[in-house]
């Protein structure tokens, strides 16, 4: 009996000459009436299938002669080395359609319909994203994002991280309370998590260094490329650690991300068409450190309007990135632009000990983290200084009240990194189902 094996493992070279048995769907076909020439993929690749009537009789020819694109399939054949670029090629020697497509409604994401998209940014494809997964690109790319979550938790798994989960129902904000998305709870009003860190705060003096990746929600109506309302957050806290300390912790994940996408991902990351030397660079070269004084003279330099005391946003981000060849940490922002958990430096507390991480090529912040205000006299002035009602904090500031010590952390932005990492053009092009404040189907 055949034995029903990957294509990839086809193209590799282990079953030449041999018989086998390969599942998966109908890619793409031409031929005449005695010869059909099919390509069929399944989730490691696609090979090339040689179909004649005189070996595979007239009554599985025609079958499969007539079975449309997106068709599932069980095929057998022997395994035939090619001059042509394809490699290998698979003669046919019996074949079933296990899934039919309608011929009165045929797969629509044509090839005219990608050509149009540029990187899946048509309406349409979006309306058929549930479709559009399977396509070539869209396959690639979520191997791409498999490998960066896998790089994330080996990562912190590597230095003896726990994982640690937080609600998704809480009661207040972390990054604003302008981007909250309110949901009616029993009588109540709560709303969906911004940020894990506040809860993530409360389990620190238990476990000292934790993480986490999990969905974070913002109700942010920007309409850039690298937004989504619904976002996947790789978030760490550490007892006992500075500024400085977080921001080495930051960059050694990013380093090792971009590594692991080098070892793992080159094939993917080249037929998406990222350069592979860009990647490397990102892996290897150290990240430099400036202050938020130092960002603000140079966008003044360049004529961008922008005045001390303002938070970057992502216009600001672009040209102050557009001549990094490698991500930046941005640090010292003025304590009136960051929330009120962000410390105040001991130096000079006009600023906090916080950083942003920039990546460059346009795509802008990363990593959002820094030391957090950690004892009782130092969160209520802070919370107080902004006017914030201290009832949906208060285990928040409890946590000082017994025991408080330095710590910090940072949150990740792993869509953002996905896509800067894999060169998209969109972040919408890095995730399966992309939520934004225009789309929340399929």
């Amino acid at each position: 009996m055949a034995k029903q094996i990957w294509i990839s493992d086809i193209q590799d070279g282990n079953y030449d000459d041999s018989e086998v048995e390969i599942k998966g769907w109908i890619h793409r076909f031409r031929g005449s009436k005695k010869i059909w020439f099919m390509v069929i993929r399944d989730s490691t690749g696609t090979i090339q299938c040689v179909i004649k009537k005189e070996i595979v009789g007239e009554d599985v020819f025609n079958l499969l002669r007539n079975s449309l694109t997106e068709s599932s399939l069980v095929i057998k054949g022997i395994v035939i080395q090619t001059d042509r670029e394809h490699g290998r090629e698979l003669q046919v020697t019996s074949g079933k359609i296990i899934g039919s497509v309608n011929p009165e409604k045929p797969y629509p994401i044509t090839e005219s319909a990608m050509e149009e998209a540029e990187g899946g940014e048509t309406e349409f494809l979006l309306d058929k994203r549930h479709l559009y997964l399977r396509t070539s690109r869209m396959t690639k790319m979520l191997k791409i994002r498999s490998s960066v979550f896998s790089a994330i938790h080996s990562f912190f798994r590597d230095l003896d991280f726990i994982e640690y989960q937080a609600p998704n129902f809480v009661a207040g904000a972390v990054e604003g309370g302008s981007t909250l998305f309110e949901v009616p709870y029993f009588g109540r009003k709560a709303y969906l998590t911004q940020s894990w860190q506040l809860y993530a705060e409360a389990a620190m003096p238990a476990l000292e260094r934790l993480y986490t990746i999990a969905p974070s929600f913002r109700a942010e109506k920007s309409r850039t490329r690298r937004h989504l309302t619904e976002f996947w957050h790789a978030e760490m806290e550490v007892a006992w650690a500075s500024n400085e300390e977080i921001m080495n912790y930051g960059e050694k994940l990013v380093r090792h991300i971009s590594s692991s996408l080098i070892d793992e991902r080159s094939a993917e990351l080249e037929a998406v068409g990222r350069d592979l030397d860009k990647v490397s660079k990102f892996a290897d070269m150290t990240f430099p450190r400036m202050k938020y004084d130092e960002a603000i003279e140079i966008l003044q330099s360049k004529g961008v309007d922008v005045e001390w005391g303002q938070d970057l946003d992502y216009s600001k981000e672009k040209i102050l990135t557009q001549d990094f060849e490698v991500p930046n940490f941005l640090t010292h922002y003025p304590k009136i632009a960051k929330p009120f958990y962000h410390r105040a430096d001991p130096d000079d507390d006009k600023y906090v000990l916080c950083h942003d991480l920039l990546a460059p090529e346009g795509y802008g912040e990363i990593i959002g983290g820094g030391e957090r205000t950690w004892t009782e006299k130092e969160i209520l002035e802070r919370i107080d200084e902004e006017g914030t009602p201290r009832d949906a904090y208060e285990f928040y500031i409890d946590i000082r009240r017994y025991g408080g010590v330095p710590h910090g952390g940072f949150g990740l932005g792993v869509d953002r990194v996905c896509a800067w990492l894999s060169g998209a053009d969109h972040i919408r092009e890095v995730i399966p189902f992309p939520r934004d404040s225009r789309r929340v189907t399929p």
